[in-house]
């Protein structure tokens, strides 16, 4: 034994362990047995095991059950974790035994370290950190919690945030006409409003739909223990855990109705998930649309310039790149990935347990931060910076042989499209070539060829 490790011992025996480490023997273990991935549990769900600690401490102490002192030390220590120190005493790897008991206990055995230091005397990783409690209850309760806590502190505000600049951008644009496309290809006019409304309404639909996942998630496993029958926690404990938790973290959190199947599925989780793909799926749309729009600034589209932020090439001088809708495209082509594997991972319920849950931490965790860093970005970054570059959109729109449609009713289908046919062939403006094949006058043509008017819908008249 060198001054760099210290032992410690578990059921099992005696193992080596760093000499400065906070953690005890099981994480030790953990840490030895479990190398699969540079990936640790996330900082989220690390400081939801220690709210579990500290409320179930302060909780087990109101009951009677837990000497104050200790419950106090235990909550203390706890605080220290939420407050984001001793991130490094939590090294185990997301790839480990499928209960996430490892997790729970290198959180048991840091705050009892801790708690142990701030008493002055021995506190118990099992008999009084993890009291009531099992890791089959603690860490679906620890994935709920910091789902929960994220979506609300962190997602939501991101989604609103987005949802406010389109509002603000529909309103700078509302008078600009643009040529509508679908299949990529030249479609009636629309206004910049209308496009930013769309994807507006794609975030406000995203957004809902996540908050209406919540409430499942919010309905705690905490007191179903080792398989979903309470045993070893009071009674009354799961009701007062979740109420104490909810007036700790001020997010309504309730006891679970069925803790066999809080236990058993993560069926709250992977409808969250689902829903977490759909803003993934929105972002993504948004994001190449503004790829699309931005495109050129010669060659393509033209329609707007995006925000210039950085060089884009180590080669061709001058040239700028949507770097935040690609960024944002690729954080949303990983969050459909999460949820393949939260997918997966949901169904891993054998009997009274699910036997995936850190996967499935590590996973929706992610998911929420890219879609809200995701989300922050793009507002501010490249919806609320973009400029709209008018001359390229009345080009496109003078020319746009689609315009015609709005003659129809007058002149007919086929009539109609012989026009649009001429007057691209000969790169030439709709308006011009209906003039000499119709005996409709310029003034009633320019009347029923107003891109502004024809962004209102309706029939000609």
């Amino acid at each position: 034994m060198t001054d760099a490790f210290r032992i410690e011992a578990d059921s099992m025996g005696e193992v080596n362990v760093p000499a400065t480490a906070l953690y005890q023997a099981q994480t030790q273990r953990a840490v030895d047995n479990f190398s699969f991935s540079k990936h640790t549990m996330p900082a989220g769900f690390v400081q939801a095991l220690a709210h579990i600690k500290q409320i179930a401490a302060l909780t087990n102490a109101q009951l009677g059950l837990l000497e104050g002192d200790i419950a106090n030390a235990i909550a203390d220590a706890a605080q220290s974790i939420i407050d984001g120190k001793h991130s490094e005493q939590f090294p185990i790897d997301v790839f480990q035994t499928g209960s996430g008991t490892s997790s729970n206990m290198n959180s048991n055995e840091v705050i009892a370290t801790l708690a142990s230091q701030y008493l002055g005397g021995v506190v118990s990783p099992n008999d009084h950190v993890n009291m009531g409690q099992s890791s089959n209850d603690v860490v679906p309760t620890a994935i709920q919690i910091s789902s929960a806590l994220a979506i609300e502190q962190q997602l939501l505000p991101a989604l609103t945030h987005l949802s406010q600049t389109l509002e603000t951008k529909k309103d700078q644009l509302k008078d600009v006409v643009k040529t509508g496309r679908t299949h990529l290809m030249d479609a009636m006019p629309i206004t910049f409003a209308q496009e930013l409304g769309g994807w507006q309404f794609q975030i406000e639909h995203a957004k809902l739909a996540i908050e209406n996942a919540l409430p499942a998630v919010k309905a705690l496993a905490q007191g179903g223990t080792a398989v979903g029958t309470g045993i070893n926690a009071d009674p009354r404990f799961a009701e007062l855990f979740a109420s104490n938790l909810t007036q700790s973290t001020h997010v309504d959190f309730s006891s679970s109705k069925d803790f066999f199947f809080s236990l058993s599925s993560q069926d709250a989780i992977v409808a969250l998930s689902g829903q977490l793909k759909t803003a993934a799926v929105a972002l993504m749309k948004i994001a190449n649309d503004l790829r699309w729009m931005n495109s050129g600034p010669l060659a393509g589209l033209g329609e707007i310039e995006l925000e210039g932020l950085q060089p884009g090439s180590s080669i061709m001088p001058g040239k700028v790149n949507p770097v935040i809708p690609e960024a944002a495209a690729m954080a949303s082509a990983q969050v459909i990935g999460n949820d393949a594997t939260i997918t997966i991972a949901g169904q891993s319920g054998n009997f009274q347990l699910n036997v995936m849950l850190p996967v499935i931490a590590h996973n929706v965790l992610e998911s929420i931060e890219l879609l809200a860093n995701s989300a922050t970005a793009l507002a501010d970054k490249a919806i609320a910076t973009f400029e709209v570059r008018q001359g390229n959109l009345d080009i496109a729109l003078a020319k746009n042989p689609i315009l015609v449609t709005a003659l129809n009713p007058v002149i007919g289908y086929l009539k109609a499209a012989e026009i649009a046919k001429k007057a691209y062939q000969q790169g030439r403006a709709i308006i011009d070539v209906a003039e000499e094949e119709t005996e409709l006058e310029r003034a009633t043509l320019e009347r029923l060829l107003d891109p502004a008017k024809l962004t209102q819908g309706g029939v000609a008249e």
